[in-house]
């Protein structure tokens, strides 16, 4: 029987999920390395550079500003996600393309991030650090995800083969 999903509501979970995964990855390294909000911080204060009036704001202002940017940002990718599920349960071959899109994704992350380590202010900022997070985030987005939609084994299945696995087979 098919079961309805709220979108939204599990777009929010998910989100919820990965932007806490992230944020507590950072937390650890940072503490680990004896700067406690570093990563927060310099990203906060990047991002005010670009998106506010950069001036003399400190580091409760950089991280929150980072944290909501940051939660709003996993909250958008939470609902786009399982808005391409609950789609994927009619048309199995968006998630062939949800693939694609996740790998091109990682790819220019992760080359963003070698930009990043270059410049004199991301210089800490490792490549390792933000594809565990992406790992981590990913994982437990996705596990998430594929919990609530029960079929979805099925569907990645049909939709990378193009057959579906619940089919008997052909003689």
């Amino acid at each position: 029987m098919f079961e309805r999903h709220s979108v939204s509501r599990e777009g929010t979970i998910a989100g919820l999920i990965g932007a806490t995964a992230v944020a507590l990855w950072f937390l650890v390294i940072d503490t680990v390395s004896g700067h406690a909000f570093h990563t927060p911080d310099l990203l906060g204060r990047s991002l005010m550079s670009v998106l506010g009036p950069p001036g003399s704001e400190g580091l409760v202002t950089h991280v929150l500003f980072y944290t909501i940017v940051h939660y709003a940002v996993f909250i958008g990718v939470g609902v786009v996600l399982a808005w391409i599920l609950a789609r994927a349960e009619e048309e199995p071959t968006l998630l062939a393309g949800l693939l694609i899109v996740f790998v091109a994704f990682e790819v220019g992350w992760y080359g963003w991030t070698g930009v990043l380590a270059d410049s004199q202010n991301f210089g800490a900022f490792a490549w390792w650090q933000v594809g565990v997070a992406n790992l981590i985030a990913a994982a437990l987005m996705g596990g998430y995800l594929w919990r609530a939609h029960p079929t979805l084994s099925r569907n990645v299945h049909k939709g990378l083969s193009g057959h579906d696995a619940s089919a008997p087979a052909a003689p």
